[in-house]
């Protein structure tokens, strides 16, 4: 208990001699939610691995089935339908132990809309070597699957991997969006890849590309680990998020590139013990937790890590949305060692988040944002307002932790933006948290504040991009 105190006591002196932006009492409940946030980088059930080579199955060998698609009848030609020789496959790489559901190199194959559906046999590898690729025209879809493409669920221990590729011809599914063309009407897309119900899941070395909307969920699943993995869309594709992770924990996202039209990455409700690692992002919306709270519903999402990342050319670096209305709380993330180039919105809580085509309604009730960490972040912006807290009034965020950051403008200065937001920072943080002190305000980088205009507030409240 001594030595707690101690160490309570020398940090503040520290923050005290090196100076502190915003408010700063030093008391124990601070300092243990800061070494709470510490131990999440190291409290992991699972070791990060390095990504090692994958190897490549052309004939049965180390004990392992072979279960080629081309046995089943596939042409490979990327214009016959392979939906029905894909399916026979894995219904006996499922049936069989230590199968491996091999799709060729060099060859596509046309696949419709299918759920792959287990329990499996034990070690089951989905070896995908080629290029699977979707119908391009939405008025083939099938109608009983109107949200999915390759579908795969109720999984234990299973591998994809492979230098293949996950194509999802999305082209004319972007065109038909409301984000495109607001005469369009807005209705959802099939998501390329998803993972569903599994648990012990691996997928290394993959590229999912042109997704019809999202591109790879996760979803109520357990103990994932995505490796290497590259994602792909253009800027302008709409909702196009790249790895989404719903409903699941011991997530582990890491040495992965995705550029897309949306998230980068996107974590939402019941989600937790998500780590991620050396991600590349850009272009698109940025990692986000959320959005959350949607139509009054409830949202929860903690214990986040994201330790080393790239963002560039990208709306939003990192982000927090949720919704007006909503209930339950965003605790524990920690974002670290991130370098930003060219990002729009670096660091930014947005509780007023409106992906609508009509204005959304004010609402008192909201998530309560808290315990979160920024540490060691830097970079451009093209946006006078660097950092933007923009949280409820009804309930504030608190417990936000700036340290070690510098985000610079080229062409101006910058600024932080708070509205109902405490909280603390040490180190170098630039432009200036002080604002995090009181409400309604802006930091500058010369250390003046100045009251919110009305301006300054519809600027920041804003639909999606």
């Amino acid at each position: 208990m001594e030595n707690k105190i101690f160490l309570v006591s020398l940090l503040c002196l520290l923050i005290v001699a090196n100076g502190v932006s915003g408010s700063m009492m030093c008391d124990n409940n601070d300092f243990g939610m800061l070494e709470e946030l510490n131990k999440l980088a190291i409290e992991e059930e699972y070791e990060i691995e390095e990504l090692s080579d994958i190897p490549s199955w052309t004939s049965q060998r180390g004990g392992k089935v072979l279960v080629n698609v081309d046995s089943f009848g596939a042409a490979g030609d990327g214009e016959t339908d392979d939906t029905e020789a894909l399916q026979k496959a894995w219904g006996v790489a499922c049936s069989t132990s230590k199968a491996v559901l091999l799709v060729p190199q060099g060859r596509r194959y046309l696949v419709n809309a299918t759920r792959f559906i287990g329990p499996c046999k034990d070690n089951l590898i989905i070896q995908i070597d080629g290029t699977l690729v979707a119908p391009d025209n939405p008025k083939n879809w099938d109608s009983k699957l109107p949200r999915v493409w390759l579908d795969f669920s109720k999984l234990n221990k299973a591998v994809f991997q492979g230098s293949g590729v996950i194509d999802g011809s999305g082209s004319k599914w972007w065109a038909a969006s409301c984000k495109k063309n607001k005469t369009n009407p807005c209705r959802g897309a099939p998501t390329a890849f998803t993972i569903d119900t599994s648990s012990g899941i691996k997928v290394k070395g993959l590229t999912i590309q042109n997704s019809q909307q999202m591109h790879f969920t996760i979803s109520r699943c357990d103990s994932v680990r995505i490796l290497g993995v590259k994602v792909s869309s253009p800027g302008d594709s709409p909702n196009t998020d790249g790895i989404h992770i719903s409903e699941s924990t011991n997530v582990i996202v890491q040495d992965c590139k995705i550029g897309t039209g949306d998230d980068c990455i996107s974590i939402v409700n019941a989600s937790s013990n998500i780590k991620m690692k050396r991600i590349y992002c850009g272009p698109g919306h940025g990692i986000s937790i959320g959005s959350l709270g949607k139509d009054n519903s409830t949202g929860v999402v903690t214990k986040v890590i994201l330790d080393t990342a790239f963002i560039k050319d990208a709306t939003n670096g990192l982000r927090i949305k949720t919704w007006q209305g909503g209930a339950g709380y965003v605790r524990g993330v920690r974002f670290q060692n991130v370098r930003v180039e060219n990002v729009s919105n670096p660091i930014l809580i947005d509780q007023f988040y409106c992906d609508s085509p009509t204005t959304c309604q004010n609402q008192e009730s909201a998530l309560e944002i808290s315990e979160i960490m920024y540490q060691n972040i830097s970079g451009t912006t093209n946006s006078a307002k660097a950092i933007k807290f923009d949280c409820s009034d009804s309930v504030p965020c608190s417990k936000l932790i700036l340290s070690n950051v510098d985000l610079e403008k080229q062409d101006g200065t910058v600024e932080t933006y708070c509205h109902s937001a405490q909280g603390f920072g040490y180190g170098v943080v630039h432009p200036s948290a002080d604002c995090l002190s009181s409400n309604d305000q802006i930091s500058q980088d010369d250390d003046q504040s100045q009251s919110i205009t009305s301006q300054d507030d519809d600027d920041i409240r804003h639909t999606e991009l």
